[in-house]
């Protein structure tokens, strides 16, 4: 975590009074912590363009994961006002233009995420893609990237099939085929609210059947 504190050194004067601030203000967890006791925000976002050059963010969806388990309670879906049309992307996410004419404003929804996101670990299943959008509205907002810890299933997934020596099949990394291989349910997917928590159930499995009973650090998931 050392690292992260000095890059976010760069950045504490031109994000002073901000949302941004206020969240790095929070204690950030130990690595040496066992991952039961650590917070986790799990979040998903569903965009009109894999590009975050080209497209936008439509929905974030988020959910805790405190002391090993889902806290439901927590569980938020915020749709995000498009500035262009979602185009051909609405096959994929089911979100249309009309969809989006009265939900949230990005600066918003990031402000609500950054109060949520205080003092947690970030979970995403291809945290570069979420993340190259949520830094890309952060960057606007607050001249800085939202610079927080992260985990990433996808990638934890990709270490513990590489174990095995063989090659990776198209496909194997998907969020529902790392999820059969720990025996849970089917989902619909590309729904921001519904891929998270199904991303949180991820997560607590990998964790689980890798400490197998044992100690398993967050700096061991990072």
């Amino acid at each position: 975590m050392w690292r992260l504190r000095l890059r976010r050194l760069m950045y504490q004067r031109r994000i002073a009074g901000t949302a941004l601030q206020r969240c790095w203000q929070a204690p950030l967890p130990s690595t040496s912590s066992d991952w039961r006791a650590v917070s986790f925000l799990v979040a998903d976002a569903e965009m009109s363009s894999l590009d975050a050059n080209t497209g936008e963010l439509l929905s974030v969806g988020w959910v805790v994961v405190e002391q090993g388990g889902i806290m439901l309670s927590s569980a938020q879906h915020h749709l995000i006002k498009a500035e262009n049309s979602v185009g051909q992307s609405a096959t994929i996410h089911n979100l249309r233009d009309h969809d989006l004419l009265d939900a949230d404003t990005k600066d918003r929804v990031l402000g609500e995420f950054l109060q949520v996101a205080a003092g947690k670990v970030l979970v995403f299943h291809n945290a570069a893609l979420d993340m190259a959008f949520l830094n890309k509205i952060s960057r606007r907002e607050f001249d800085a990237p939202i610079m927080m810890p992260v985990v990433d299933t996808l990638l934890q997934e990709e270490k513990l099939l590489r174990r095995r020596d063989k090659p990776i099949k198209p496909g194997e990394l998907r969020l529902q085929a790392c999820r059969d291989r720990y025996g849970l349910p089917h989902f619909h997917g590309h729904n921001a609210l519904l891929d998270a928590l199904s991303t949180a159930e991820l997560l607590i499995a990998l964790a689980s059947r890798r400490s197998a009973g044992q100690s398993l650090t967050l700096g061991q998931l990072l």
